[in-house]
């Protein structure tokens, strides 16, 4: 979600609602005789109004779950969320007197809710950055969800390509270019020229590409997790195309390149894998971290007005 210019009405009420809180917390602390205190009349209003943002912001998860209730549009929903939640964090501050408060509940409560803002605050901004990253760093970026099958087409696409190329240098001309079957089509026995030589077949260049695809191409597309292979470096796999280039003939330079591409690929889909981990990892704290929020808030607030 990018912060653009639809976040203005938001942004302007959340400095609007801050700077009257901010300016009721002044007064209220100037004419407070005992000081500010969350127990006071006007210190609960404080925690009334950051408990209701806040559970404003903990709805969000439910208009997710159950798509079929559609009550306002999902972007404004996350606009809320995003600058409401912001705006709690000042009123609770208010409420506790910009204290972590004296109990172990209100300590953790407080510890919590700097852990939901700070990674609140983390998750705008990768949010609004990380989509433009992907766009420009990944140009094949494809569906998350269809990346494996995506891997799995690479992979068997690339099995093709050397399929093709060891035959074609091993003489087989069902695999053959055009040159190529015209070339060998001309080849007779008279000054060395044979039908396999005239095909361009160069054993050795066949059981080089055999060997870099076993070796090295194919565990790279097979690869999901682990250390990182040499062919997850570009510059590593340019050179080792390269090489190859010195032992098969230039007519085949083109499926070599195909293949190269396809490497290529492969390394677009891992970094669109692991900036949009990235881009959700920090859900895994903020996400926790607001429920057990609001449970022990809910707690808190039934032990401070019973007791």
């Amino acid at each position: 979600m990018r912060i653009d210019g639809t976040h203005r009405p938001w942004l302007l009420f959340t400095l609007a609602a801050l700077v009257a809180g901010g300016a009721a917390y002044a007064l209220y602390s100037a004419f407070s005789v005992q000081g500010p205190n969350g127990g006071s009349p006007m210190g609960l209003v404080f925690a009334s109004v950051g408990s209701a943002l806040m559970l404003f912001c903990g709805l969000l998860g439910v208009r997710k779950k159950y798509t079929l209730i559609r009550v306002g549009r999902a972007s404004s929903w996350m606009r809320g969320h995003l600058w409401l939640g912001f705006l709690s964090f000042p009123f609770i501050l208010f409420h506790s007197a910009f204290s972590l408060g004296a109990g172990t509940l209100t300590r953790v409560l407080m510890v919590l809710f700097i852990v939901v803002f700070v990674s609140g605050l983390f998750g705008a901004v990768l949010q609004h950055f990380m989509p433009k990253m992907m766009t420009e760093r990944v140009p094949m970026e494809t569906i998350y969800e269809q990346i494996d099958r995506v891997k799995q087409q690479l992979l068997e696409e690339a099995q093709s390509l050397v399929k093709e190329l060891r035959s074609t240098m091993l003489g087989d001309l069902t695999r053959a270019g055009e040159k190529q079957r015209a070339v060998a089509a001309g080849a007779g026995t008279r000054g060395g020229l044979t039908y396999a030589s005239g095909l361009g077949a160069n054993e050795r260049a066949a059981s080089a590409v055999t060997d870099l695809f076993q070796k090295q191409i194919r565990p790279f597309l097979l690869q999901t997790r682990g250390p990182k292979p040499a062919f997850a470096d570009p510059a590593q796999a340019s050179a080792m195309f390269a090489q190859l280039r010195v032992l098969v003939p230039r007519d085949l330079w083109p499926k070599l390149e195909d293949l190269e591409n396809i490497c290529q690929e492969k390394r677009d889909l891992d970094r669109q894998r692991r900036m949009h981990n990235v881009l959700h990892g920090w859900l895994l704290v903020h996400i926790p971290a607001s429920y057990a929020l609001l449970l022990l808030g809910a707690a808190h607030a039934v032990y401070a007005l019973r007791y």
